[in-house]
């Protein structure tokens, strides 16, 4: 699926900040896309953040309608080509091909880089994400049970990665 016509996917800047921010807090206001309670600094973002692997979905007007970034998973060099990523569409903006342009945009950027596995850690009751991270090319590889506590409850994570078929 490919993004409404109008839409363009460009590299995430500080700009771009309060939009991607108001946008992780919607994620985590509705339960089912993270662990965090509250959504970081854009300064703590940035850092965390790899910033070519950091991409936003504008609309005409360059109102964001999502994001997509990723993270180290280890600083060992073994694991230099695998990344951790997550990707945010605004509830107003989903059905329209925004997550499939972000994640194309994403397995673009990384393949560029010579990374080889982009993997994540869904919640199975968010089965809209999963459903698209299998149109992308992703595959589970497992449940990892009570993991950990989100509002007191234990909650499952799905965990899911894609290895590059251009990066051996």
């Amino acid at each position: 699926m490919t993004a409404s016509a109008g839409v363009r996917i460009v590299a995430m800047g500080p700009e771009h900040a309060d939009q991607v921010l108001a946008i992780h807090r919607l994620g985590i206001e509705e339960g089912n896309a993270t662990f965090e309670t509250s959504a970081p600094t854009w300064e703590e973002f940035e850092a965390a953040k790899l910033p070519e692997h950091r991409h936003v979905a504008l609309d005409e007007s360059g109102r964001c309608l999502g994001w997509v970034a990723a993270v180290p998973v280890s600083d060992r060099c073994a694991y230099a080509g695998v990344v951790e990523h997550s990707v945010y569409v605004h509830p107003d903006a989903r059905g329209r091909g925004i997550g499939s342009a972000l994640l194309s945009a994403l397995i673009a950027s990384t393949e560029a880089a010579g990374i080889w596995t982009i993997q994540s850690g869904i919640f199975p009751e968010n089965t809209s994400s999963l459903a698209l991270h299998q149109k992308a090319g992703f595959r589970v590889i497992g449940t990892r049970e009570r993991i950990g506590k989100h509002h007191g409850v234990w909650r499952d994570v799905v965990l899911i990665e894609r290895r590059s078929p251009a990066v051996s």
